[in-house]
């Protein structure tokens, strides 16, 4: 069993970045987290950032070419923007969660937004970098077998 996790422009800064709403942990101790709870579950996975929009496609495409069994993806801002990342999550047909380390019902109102969400089996927003957790466990729970 394969999970991917797809991460977003800017959150290589986490911990940096406006730590008052993605919190002081970085970007290293997230991959750290996520690949001890995957050993735990006892799930291969892999964890991957780009700023780039067509990168993170091309992540989705490279998906469904290698067997992956579930995607978490944090968008970022791509969230709010990109029908790209829609239409790749529709082509492959992996279940994927999308994933928010702040809560962005409560943020600006372009926030509002999400395309992927469309083409996802659950969003996750405002739990931290532990939401990251709960969208593998619910992808082994409900969608992998």
């Amino acid at each position: 069993m394969k999970i991917l996790v797809i991460n977003g422009p800017n959150l290589n800064l986490l911990g940096v970045r406006e730590p008052s709403i993605y919190g002081r942990e970085t970007y290293f101790d997230l991959v750290d987290k996520i690949k001890a709870h995957a050993d735990k579950a006892g799930v291969d996975t892999e964890v991957l950032q780009s700023n780039h929009e067509g990168d993170l496609v091309d992540f989705i495409h490279r998906a469904y070419y290698t067997k992956v069994q579930g995607i978490v993806i944090n968008p970022a801002a791509y969230t709010h923007t990109s029908v790209a990342l829609l239409d790749a999550v529709k082509a492959v047909g992996i279940p994927t969660v999308e994933v928010h380390i702040s809560d962005v019902s409560k943020r600006e109102d372009f926030r509002q937004v999400s395309y992927i969400r469309q083409a996802c089996v659950a969003t996750i927003s405002g739990k931290g970098t532990d939401g990251y957790l709960e969208a593998m466990d619910l992808l082994l729970k409900e969608y992998i077998k």
